[in-house]
C-alpha cells in the first residue's frame, strides 16, 4: 500500500505550478469535452488522502465519485490485483475462462439482497451493466417498454443517455436517443408539494397510474431506479415509494432492478441501499466501489431471469478482466474484513451531526440527506422559496478545492454539495474537511 501521510498539506496554491504545466499538455491533448472537477493532477493516493503532483495533499471527500470506497490503494486491492497481473492480463472469459470471474459471480451471489438462486454477468461500466439489465429484462419478459424515474441518472451510452433525466451536460446534442423508455415522478420529499409526510405513497400512486394509464403494466419489461438517486441529487426515495413500486412490479410480471452503481458496497450502511426497505430486486446492477479502482462491473439476479438471454447474447472482450476480477475479491475481503458498512453508518453519524448544526447556522442550506457514507447538502436562495442555488454551490466547492478539500456537487439543479468519503478514511480528516466546508460557508 501506498505510504501517503494521512494530514492535509498544501506547499502551492491549488492548482500548483506541476498541475499547470500538465493541464497545458492535456488541453493540447485531451479532447475538451472531458471535464475534470479540479484540475490538479494526482500522484498518490491512499486512505482519506489525494496528493498531487505539487505535494499538494488533499483530503478526499470524493472517492473518484464513490469508486475508491476502500481507499485507492488497499492493500488486498493491489496485492491480488499484483499476483493476477504477474500471471496473464487477459484472456477474453469468452475465449478462455479463467477462476476469478467465476470468484466474483460467487461473492456476488453472497453479498446481494435475497437468498434466492442468483447469477451474474460481468461488464466494464455502470453504464454497460445497466444496458444490460435492460437487454435481459427485455429477453425474459418478451416485452420493451422501461420505466425510469424524474432525477435518474443511468449513464453516458446511447441507451442509458435515454434513460438518464438529466439534459445538460449528459444528453445536450447526443440524440436522437433509444425508443420505449418512459419517465414518472419519484418521491423527492424535499420538494414534493405536499410535503415529505405524504410523498412516499403519493408519488407511488402518481408513478403507478402513468405507468397504467400511459405505456400498460403489460407492455412493461423493467422498472430501473437508484434507491438513493445518485447525480440526481442524493435523493433518498421517501418512505414507502420503493417498497410500492416493488410490489407494482411483482404483481405485474415487471423486472425491478436496482441500479446500485453510485450506492453499492457498504457505502450507505450496508451492503446495498435497497436493503434500507427490504427491497429485493431481481436484478442489481454494480459498478464503482466494486473492484477497489479497477474497472468491473456487473449485473446479478434471479438465476431464471439471468439465464433468459441466449449464449453469446451477453458479453464483452474485456468484461470481467482477470486483473479487475482480482481487484473486486480484495475490496470485498477488505470491506468484510473492516466491516465498512459499520465504518460507512460512523461516516453519517459525525457527518450528519456537523452537517445539521451548519444548516441550523447558514439559512442557504435547505436540506441534509443521504445515508452512511454517502450524503449532501442541498443549497438555496432561501428556505420559504426553495430556489435553488447553484452559483452558491459552484463558489462553495471552489473555496473547499482552495482549502486542500476535494468535494463534488450534483443534482438537477446544480445546487447540491455531495460527500462521498472513503470508508476507510480517519474520524481526524472527517472532522478536519467539515471544518474547512464550515469556514467555506462563513466566508460565503
Amino acid at each position: 500500500m501506498t505510504a501517503v501521510p494521512q494530514e492535509r498539506r498544501l506547499v502551492t496554491a491549488i492548482p500548483g505550478p506541476k498541475s499547470q504545466e500538465l493541464q497545458a499538455r492535456r488541453s493540447a491533448a485531451v479532447a475538451a469535452g472531458v471535464g475534470s472537477v479540479l484540475p490538479v493532477f494526482a500522484a498518490r493516493a491512499a486512505g482519506g488522502i489525494v496528493e498531487d503532483v505539487d505535494g499538494n495533499r488533499l483530503i478526499d471527500f470524493g472517492s473518484g465519485i464513490a469508486v475508491t470506497s476502500v481507499g485507492s490503494s488497499a492493500e488486498a486491492v493491489v496485492r491480488r490485483a499484483s499476483a493476477q497481473l504477474s500471471d496473464f492480463t487477459h484472456t477474453c472469459f469468452m475465449v478462455t475462462p479463467y477462476e476469478g470471474y467465476v470468484a466474483v459471480a460467487e461473492a456476488l451471489a453472497e453479498v446481494t439482497p435475497g437468498d434466492h438462486a442468483k447469477k451474474s454477468a460481468l461488464f466494464n461500466s455502470g453504464a454497460e451493466a445497466v444496458e444490460n439489465a435492460v437487454k435481459i429484462a427485455r429477453s425474459y419478459t418478451k416485452r420493451q417498454a422501461v420505466v425510469v424515474f424524474d432525477h435518474g441518472y443511468h449513464g453516458r451510452t446511447n441507451l442509458t443517455m435515454a434513460l438518464t433525466a438529466k439534459n445538460m451536460p449528459y444528453k445536450n446534442g447526443f440524440g436522437p436517443f433509444a425508443p420505449e423508455i418512459y419517465r414518472v415522478p419519484v418521491a423527492y420529499g424535499y420538494r414534493w408539494p405536499t410535503g415529505p409526510e405524504s410523498c412516499g405513497p403519493e408519488a407511488a400512486a402518481q408513478a403507478v397510474d402513468q405507468i397504467s394509464k400511459q405505456i400498460g403494466a403489460e407492455n412493461v419489461a423493467a422498472l430501473v431506479i437508484e434507491p438513493v438517486l445518485g447525480e440526481g441529487g442524493f435523493i433518498e426515495p421517501a418512505k414507502g415509494f420503493l417498497p410500492a413500486l416493488r410490489k407494482f412490479a411483482t404483481e405485474n410480471g415487471i423486472v425491478f432492478v436496482a441500479d446500485e452503481i453510485q450506492s453499492g458496497f457498504c457505502r450507505t450502511g450496508q451492503w446495498f441501499a435497497c436493503e434500507d426497505e427490504g427491497i429485493v430486486p431481481d436484478l442489481i446492477t454494480t459498478a464503482k466501489g466494486i473492484a477497489g479502482g479497477l474497472p468491473l462491473a456487473a449485473v446479478t439476479g434471479r438465476a431464471e431471469i439471468m439465464d433468459a438471454a441466449h449464449s453469446g447474447g451477453l458479453g464483452g472482450t474485456y468484461g470481467g478482466n482477470p486483473v479487475a476480477c482480482a481487484g473486486a475479491l480484495g475490496a470485498i475481503e477488505t470491506m468484510r474484513e473492516q466491516d465498512l458498512a459499520a465504518r460507512a453508518r460512523r461516516i453519517e453519524e459525525v457527518m450528519k451531526g456537523r452537517l445539521a448544526a451548519m444548516q441550523e447556522k447558514f439559512e442557504i442550506i435547505g436540506d441534509v440527506r443521504g445515508r452512511g457514507a454517502m450524503l449532501a447538502v442541498e443549497l438555496v436562495e432561501d428556505r420559504e422559496g426553495k430556489e435553488p442555488n447553484a452559483a452558491a454551490t459552484a463558489a462553495l466547492a471552489k473555496a473547499c478545492h482552495n482549502a486542500g478539500l476535494l468535494v463534488l456537487t450534483c443534482g438537477t439543479y446544480g445546487n447540491v454539495l455531495r460527500f462521498l468519503p472513503p470508508l476507510v478514511i480517519g474520524e481526524d480528516l472527517l472532522n478536519e474537511g467539515l471544518d474547512i466546508l464550515e469556514e467555506a460557508f462563513t466566508q460565503l
